[in-house]
């Protein structure tokens, strides 16, 4: 996921951090902001739902690299 992640927001990240934890934790957070936790969303995301959180936050302008488009209004 992180390398997803680094592929399709290359300009936007400036780095992925992995971080150990115990007792199931799996979340992820962008500028201390949670885009994804494994319990309150019910389980892992897939690639392209976890780029779409990302664009529709930070980069509404940017359709995902999996090959989402951007709604147009």
């Amino acid at each position: 996921m992180a390398q997803e992640l680094l592929n399709s927001f290359a300009d936007e990240l400036a780095s992925v951090t992995l971080e150990p934890a115990t007792g199931g934790v799996y979340q992820i957070s962008v500028a201390e902001q949670v885009i994804w936790e494994r319990k309150r969303d019910g389980g892992f995301p897939d690639a392209a739902a976890l780029k779409q959180r990302i664009c529709a936050l930070y980069f509404p302008d940017k359709a995902p690299a999996h090959g989402g488009q951007k709604k147009t209004p």
